[in-house]
């Protein structure tokens, strides 16, 4: 039964579905801990829990404006800018 079911996932033609379940569970995992670690409104040991509801922007502004964020703003909205441009604009 186990080798039936090896024999029929286990194919090249499934690869490349394992590998975009495996980025979005990796994404996903990513995000977690990255809200777990250094998002100010959650709040793990007791002892913050403890502190109730805190005023400080700063920190949330930090963890707002993240490095990626900061990236993409400023460029244009679009994955292949050369490419589009090339075949929308009239010349």
């Amino acid at each position: 039964m186990a080798s039936s079911s090896l024999k029929r996932w286990l194919k090249p033609e499934v690869y490349p579905l394992f590998a975009s379940v495996g980025v979005a569970v990796g994404i996903c995992g990513m995000q977690l801990v990255r809200n777990i670690t250094t998002n100010p409104e959650v709040r793990v040991t007791k002892e913050h829990r403890a502190a109730g509801i805190l005023d400080n922007h700063a920190e949330g502004e930090k963890y707002a404006e993240h490095k990626l964020r900061k990236f993409v703003r400023g460029r244009p909205p679009q994955i292949m800018p050369n490419i589009n441009s090339k075949f929308s604009d009239p010349n």
